[in-house]
């Protein structure tokens, strides 16, 4: 089993939310309701500094306040982030049945493996595939190919966990069977039902009726 992170396996939104706040504080910008923030932390800094600024990335100072923003994050990456309610119990049992799981996020590997290290886990995953491991980036299906690859399985015998579309694409792209986070950070323009998943999951603890006995 694969997961993506933010929005899948961990509720990242309030430390992301609260870097993007301090970021629009510096800059002379009002903060804004966590509500605003959240649906679009999945999509990372550049998203969240449209989404504050109204800027595009070809905007003067656009990269200036994106680098303050992942400065500020990681100053405070796990200060509220937590597993999604549920989730503790589903990798517990993936490492009690010894059934093989990781990570594959578009998160870069400078933020994604102090945050893992940070984040309290009932056990270690086995396989950590961060946005910048290879050139390739999900929706591509590459980052999935190599996870499965370097837990020795068939993408077949792969089930990928995701709260965006691209993430199902890369899935389904990679041959894997896939489950949509309805949890998740899902924008209001979201139509998930048509993303062709193979599960739409409401709560993380749906995933333990899909473990082999």
């Amino acid at each position: 089993m694969l997961f993506d992170l933010d929005g899948t396996l961990a509720d990242t939104a309030p430390d992301l939310a609260l870097a993007l706040n301090r970021t629009l504080e510096h800059f002379g910008q009002p903060t804004l309701p966590f509500e605003a923030i959240r649906p679009v932390v999945s999509h990372g800094g550049m998203a969240l500094i449209r989404r504050g600024f109204a800027m595009e990335p070809d905007e003067e100072g656009f990269e200036e306040r994106r680098q303050y923003l992942l400065d500020q994050y990681l100053d405070n990456i796990c200060a509220q982030t937590r597993l999604f309610p549920g989730m503790d119990q589903v990798v517990r049992q993936l490492c009690q049945k010894e059934i093989p799981w990781g990570i594959v996020t578009n998160k870069p590997a400078w933020l994604t493996n102090p945050l893992m290290a940070a984040l309290p886990m009932p056990c270690t995953t086995e396989v950590i595939i961060s946005g910048d491991t290879l050139p390739q980036r999900k929706p591509h299906p590459a980052p999935l190919l190599l996870a499965a690859q370097q837990l020795d399985l068939a993408p077949g015998h792969c089930l990928y966990v995701g709260d965006a579309e691209r993430d199902i694409e890369a899935g389904r792209a990679a041959g894997m069977s896939t489950a949509c986070a309805l949890f998740g950070y899902l924008q209001e323009q979201d139509r998930p039902e048509d993303w062709q998943a193979d599960f739409r999951l409401q709560r993380p603890e749906e995933l333990l009726r899909l473990l082999p006995g």
